[in-house]
C-alpha cells in the first residue's frame, strides 16, 4: 500500500457472460430495452408537456420520473452496450466512481420522487377541495427539486467513502457496472465498518421508506374504497400503478443493498430489473394502466398521420 505504483488504475467488468454470442445477442436485446426506455419515457415527456389537461401535479410528477428513468437506464446501460460490442471490459478508476456517482444519484432521485408522488395522492384523496392550493407549481418545483437534492445527498455519503479506500490487488469487478458492494470488496484493508455505513445509507434507508410508502398506500386505498365514490376506479388504477412501480424499483434494491456485501449470481439478474427493465417497465406500466395516458396513443397516432402526410406531400411534389 505504500508503493503508490501499485495502486489500481483501471477496472475489469466480467459482465453477463464471456461468450462472444451470447454477448452478440445480449447486445441486441438491451439496444432494444435502451431505445424502448428512450420512446416511452420520452413519448410520456412530450405528451404531458403538449396536452393541457395534462398538466396536473401528478403528470408533472409523472414527467419527471420518465426524466430520472431515461437518466438511469443510459447510467448503465451506454457502458454495457460498448462492452458488448467492443469487446473491451474496463473502466477507469475516475470512470467507476463517476458511474457510482450518477447511478445513485438517479437512483436516490426515483426513491425520493417516488414519496412524493404518494404525498401528492394523499393530498389528492384526503384534502380534493385545497388539492390544487396546496400543490400549487412552486410546491411542485420544489418537490421534485428535493428528490434530486436528496439523491444527491445519498450519492455523495456514498462517494465520498469510496474514494478514501485504497485498491492496490485485484481489480477484477464480476458485474455489467461498477457498484458499491462490489468495489469495497476490492479494497486494500478492513472494510466491516464500511460495509455497515453503507447498508445503512442504501438498504436500511431503502426498506425504511418501502414500508412507509406501504403503509401509506394502505391507508389511501382504504379511504378510496370507503369514501370516494366518484372517479373511485380512476383513483385506484393510479395508486395500482405507482404501487407497481415502487416494487420494482424497491424490491431488487433491497436484495442487493440490504444485506452484507457477498457476492451471489443473483445480484447480476436483481441489477438487470432495476437498473435496465425497471426504466422501461415504469413507462409502459403507467401508460396501459392510467386511462388519462391514453393521450399518448393520440399522440402517437397524430405523429404517425403527420408523418404519412409529409412522405405523401413529398412524393406529389417530386411527380
Amino acid at each position: 500500500m505504500e508503493n503508490r505504483s501499485s495502486a489500481v488504475t483501471e477496472f475489469i467488468l466480467l459482465g453477463l457472460s464471456q461468450n462472444p454470442r451470447i454477448q452478440t445477442f445480449l447486445f441486441f436485446l438491451f439496444l432494444a430495452i435502451y431505445s424502448t426506455t428512450w420512446l416511452g419515457n420520452l413519448t410520456i415527456i412530450i405528451t404531458v408537456i403538449t396536452t393541457p389537461s395534462l398538466h396536473t401535479p401528478m403528470y408533472f410528477m409523472l414527467a419527471n420520473l420518465a426524466i430520472v428513468d431515461i437518466s438511469e437506464s443510459t447510467v448503465t446501460s451506454l457502458k454495457m452496450l460498448w462492452d458488448l460490442l467492443s469487446h473491451t471490459h474496463t473502466i477507469t478508476y475516475n470512470g467507476c466512481i463517476a458511474q457510482i456517482f450518477f447511478l445513485h444519484l438517479t437512483g436516490g432521485a426515483v426513491v425520493f420522487l417516488l414519496v412524493v408522488m404518494v404525498i401528492d395522492r394523499y393530498i389528492a384523496i384526503y384534502k380534493p377541495l385545497q388539492y390544487l392550493v396546496i400543490m400549487n407549481p412552486r410546491v411542485c418545483v420544489g418537490l421534485v427539486s428535493g428528490a434530486w437534492l436528496g439523491g444527491f445527498a445519498h450519492s455523495i455519503v456514498q462517494v465520498g467513502i469510496l474514494i478514501q479506500l485504497p485498491f492496490c490487488a485485484s481489480n477484477i469487478l464480476d458485474h455489467f457496472y461498477c457498484d458499491v458492494p462490489q468495489l469495497i470488496k476490492l479494497a486494500c484493508c478492513d472494510t466491516h465498518i464500511i460495509e455497515i455505513l453503507m447498508v445503512c445509507n442504501s438498504g436500511l434507508l431503502l426498506t425504511l421508506i418501502f414500508f412507509t410508502l406501504l403503509v401509506s398506500y394502505t391507508v389511501i386505498l382504504v379511504k378510496i374504497r370507503r369514501h370516494v365514490t366518484e372517479g373511485q376506479h380512476k383513483a385506484l388504477s393510479t395508486c395500482a400503478a405507482q404501487i407497481l412501480v415502487m416494487s420494482l424499483n424497491f424490491v431488487p434494491g433491497m436484495f442487493v443493498y440490504d444485506r452484507p456485501f457477498k457476492v451471489f449470481p443473483e445480484d447480476k439478474i436483481a441489477s438487470v430489473l432495476y437498473s435496465v427493465l425497471t426504466p422501461m417497465l415504469n413507462s409502459m406500466n403507467f401508460t396501459l394502466r392510467n386511462t388519462e395516458m391514453k393521450n399518448i396513443r393520440k399522440f402517437l397516432r397524430k405523429l404517425l398521420n403527420y408523418r404519412k402526410m409529409e412522405l405523401t406531400i413529398m412524393h406529389l411534389s417530386n411527380r
